[in-house]
């Protein structure tokens, strides 16, 4: 499990990619997406899915429309690892 101020720097490293930020939710990462229609999100759910599969770290999220809602913990670890915020920044490289 990493540090609060470890936390801090991968959050502000990863949100320098993203006009929409990520945010620490007690020990877990979130972050909403909007997409034009429930076609394109969707699109990005399967995208993510085969990252999250790819890398064996899978996520909390929902649909509803056009907003996709992820949040990213390591429940086995009881926080915030590595492997959160790799997905995160995979992600965002999706987006």
């Amino acid at each position: 499990m990493l540090t609060q101020t470890q936390i801090d720097e991968a959050l502000a490293k990863l949100n320098k990619l993203t006009d929409s930020p990520w945010t620490q939710v007690d020990t877990s990462l979130h972050k909403q997406f909007r997409f034009s229609d429930f076609s394109a999100a969707f699109g990005f759910m399967a995208r993510v899915a085969l990252l999250a599969e790819k890398a064996n770290h899978h996520p909390d999220w929902s649909n509803v429309y056009n907003r996709v809602n992820i949040t990213l913990t390591t429940h086995e670890a009881g926080g915030l690892t590595h492997k959160d915020f790799d997905l995160a920044n995979a992600i965002e490289q999706l987006s």
